[in-house]
């Protein structure tokens, strides 16, 4: 029998990182997950911390016995910075959002290189951006998009650098799914405003995206590393 795979899974306490925990668990990996507190086989960290995606890397990787197969970076924030706020409030608002969504994943991303590169053996990245990274997002957002632009850019580059020593990296662009974070556009659209972004009529469940990074995280040919998934009802076509 093989051995089980072992998996980091960021900001898995709720939407779509609790659907990936949860379809990686039925598919028999061993997960740990990551929130806002330590509860059973997830591992509290406030990433807004520079210093919380090194310890959450560490705590993890004793949690897992001294081995990580796969990383999932799932955690993020989606805050108002609007032109118009104070300078303070501007840079803060930007400054948060990178340190989240970009400079935490970047230190994970760098910890799981490393470790895979002194063990001598291959691992994978999945790293979950958003449609906004190519189309672009609101004008209280641009600092969102900017990120997940960053995430892509990212994961491309891990995956020219590394696939040779079977390094695999891969991101996944979902457009507006059906979490907390996009309960407000959701609501303030209605059927008819989403149906207009959106072709498919609907945003996407968590599921969907779950499933989409379980393949790309235990299944996905190697020959895929460096590929960019949209999952957004077509309402980015690229």
């Amino acid at each position: 029998m093989s051995e089980r795979v072992h998996v980091l899974v960021t900001g898995s306490s709720r939407g779509i990182g609790a659907a990936i925990r949860d379809e990686l668990a039925a598919r028999s990996a061993r997960v740990i997950g990551h929130g806002r507190r330590d509860e059973g086989d997830q591992l509290g960290a406030d990433l807004a911390d520079p210093a919380a995606a090194d310890r959450l890397w560490d705590r993890a990787l004793e949690r897992l016995d001294g081995r990580i197969d796969v990383l999932i970076n799932n955690a993020g924030v989606f805050e108002d910075a609007v032109p118009e706020a104070s300078d303070e409030a501007w840079r803060a608002a930007w400054s948060r959002t990178m340190q989240i969504n970009l400079q935490a994943s970047a230190d994970l991303c760098r910890r799981a290189v490393l470790h895979w590169r002194e063990r001598g053996a291959g691992g994978r990245i999945v790293n979950i951006a958003s449609r906004a990274a190519y189309r672009g997002d609101s004008p209280a957002h641009w600092h969102y998009a900017a990120s997940k632009a960053g995430m892509v850019a990212m994961t491309k580059s891990i995956a020219r650098a590394y696939a040779a020593e079977q390094i695999l990296a891969f991101a996944v662009c979902p457009g507006f799914v059906v979490t907390d974070m996009a309960t407000d556009w959701l609501a303030e659209r209605g059927a008819a405003g989403v149906a207009a972004d959106i072709p498919l009529g609907r945003a996407a469940e968590p599921l969907e995206v779950a499933s989409l990074a379980a393949y790309l995280a235990l299944d996905a040919g190697p020959s895929m590393t460096g590929a960019v998934l949209d999952i957004n009802g077509a309402s980015y076509v690229r």
